[in-house]
């Protein structure tokens, strides 16, 4: 399911359905993903909820719950406002950048972690990137360069979030 609580140009919640079914099948993930498009307020609220970060964040993800149905994947959150202002900065449509985010997203919950799989996640993002007609993908732009380009701006860094941590954060 896809809500879209803030506007994307050239962007409906049909077609980044269809976007969701295409990315889940590339990247072999199992189970219906939720998305919800949001406003930075809101992702600054879930990230403080879930992550205990006190900043708006550009992609949040929640896996199911482990034993949860098998046809729940987990939820996606993104930014509509930093999809938007990164977009201009690199170039591209606010759409183009939902879905990079979406698909960044979906690595996650399909168990990728970038900040500790020597580089496995930036790859596969890449191949499926190039599968699905995007453009430079998140972890590209703000990991760590191989050459002297300089690396581009980015309002915020993607985080992820399990069920597990968002029940300890809610009992503490």
């Amino acid at each position: 399911m896809v809500i879209l609580q803030k506007r994307v140009p050239d962007l409906t919640e049909l077609a980044l359905d269809r976007f969701l079914a295409c990315a889940r099948r590339a990247a072999a993930l199992k189970g219906a993903v939720n998305v919800l498009v949001t406003s930075s307020a809101e992702m600054k609220s879930l990230n403080r909820r879930f992550r205990g970060k006190d900043k708006p964040t550009d992609v949040l993800s929640f896996p199911a719950e482990p034993g949860s149905q098998k046809q729940f994947a987990g939820e996606i959150a993104i930014s509509a406002e930093i999809a938007a202002h990164n977009a201009r900065a690199l170039g591209h449509t606010p759409a183009e950048e939902v879905k990079i985010l979406a698909l960044h997203g979906i690595l996650h919950l399909r168990g990728y972690d970038h900040e500790c799989d020597n580089g496995a996640m930036t790859r596969r993002e890449k191949q499926l990137r190039a599968k699905l007609h995007l453009p430079l993908g998140l972890i590209e732009r703000t990991g760590p360069r191989s050459d002297s380009r300089p690396r581009l701006p980015v309002v915020s860094m993607t985080g992820i979030g399990s069920r597990t941590k968002m029940k300890r954060k809610r009992e503490s």
